[in-house]
């Protein structure tokens, strides 16, 4: 897949190498979530009928965050991961546009007459609710209206799982509340988050249970505070364990943001400086202050167990 970053104005210098008839798959995309999948899988599916090539087009940062919504600085889908998705999906080409000022001011006929065409699309794939121009004034009825022919629009519907429609804003009030269920059932896989792994207080190897302490690579939506059964991929290998995500109140730290800490089972080796993507399988319990230190390892010990236990009932 290639990836293009591009700005307005367009740098045709830039694109004249992939201006051509595509099909377009438009929108954010936070999550890739099954309602995206569908997006995308659309756009895919009519490139091929069409014998033509399969591109996103995306935003960077996220338009919200533009806009104000300080929110939205976290994603469910950082650029890196999101990108990495999309690849495996199949798609050709990835146009990562910024948006800034100059592009959030563009009336909705300019985005088309100035981002669009000038793309050489042959159809365009959004979703029900996208919308585009100056405070998203654009629907995906006047982008078909806009179009005047030039390239024809495909609108996907909502994508409902068990009565209830997918959407990032579900999966975030989702992670924060603890409910990695639903969380995992929107998105179509678990969510995971990737870091380095870097020097931390080494208390865990002192109380018997070492752990990996996680800087993320990139902002991610911060799920509720608590333990959870997890799955970590380290050096191409899968190993299963238990995270730590909060501020760890029984030590008094003074830390507000939290901090990710994994422990593996059957895993000693020093991994310093490396990257380690987790995935969170099942939430076993909010984060709590300990009366002692024996009353913590006591309670370690029990995650681990029922880590173990959600574990085994993965596929």
């Amino acid at each position: 897949m290639h990836i293009l970053p591009i700005s307005y104005p367009m740098d045709l210098d830039k694109l004249v190498q992939f201006v051509g008839k595509q099909v377009v798959a438009i929108g954010d995309f936070d999550g890739v979530h099954l309602g995206h999948q569908e997006v995308i899988g659309r756009a895919l599916s009519t490139a091929k009928r069409l014998g033509l090539e399969a591109a996103i087009m995306t935003f960077s940062p996220h338009p919200r965050a533009v806009m104000g919504q300080d929110k939205y600085v976290e994603l469910l889908t950082p650029t890196k991961k999101k990108m990495a998705f999309f690849e495996s999906m199949g798609v050709n080409h990835t146009y990562i546009v910024t948006f800034d000022a100059s592009l959030m001011r563009l009336s909705p006929e300019q985005f088309v007459d100035q981002v669009l065409d000038r793309l050489g699309v042959d159809s365009v794939i959004c979703g029900f609710d996208f919308t585009f121009g100056f405070q998203g004034k654009g629907t995906p009825d006047s982008l078909c209206e806009l179009s005047h022919g030039k390239f024809s629009v495909e609108v996907v519907r909502p994508f409902h799982m068990n009565g209830e429609k997918v959407s990032s804003t579900r999966i975030r009030e989702a992670l924060q509340d603890g409910d990695l269920e639903t969380a995992t059932r929107l998105l179509g896989r678990p969510y995971s988050i990737s870091g380095i792994v870097v020097d931390g207080a080494k208390r865990g190897r002192t109380l018997g249970f070492p752990t990996a302490n996680l800087q993320l690579d990139e902002s991610y939506v911060p799920p509720m505070n608590g333990v959870y059964a997890v799955k970590a991929t380290v050096r191409g290998e899968v190993y299963q364990g238990v995270m730590n995500i909060g501020i760890k109140p029984t030590f008094e730290t003074g830390e507000l943001k939290p901090s990710f800490e994994a422990h593996l089972f059957e895993f000693s080796e020093q991994i310093y400086g490396e990257t380690v993507t987790v995935e969170l399988i099942a939430f076993l319990r909010p984060e709590r202050k300990f009366s002692s230190l024996d009353d913590l390892v006591a309670q370690i010990k029990l995650d681990a167990e029922e880590a173990k236990h959600k574990l085994s009932l993965e596929p």
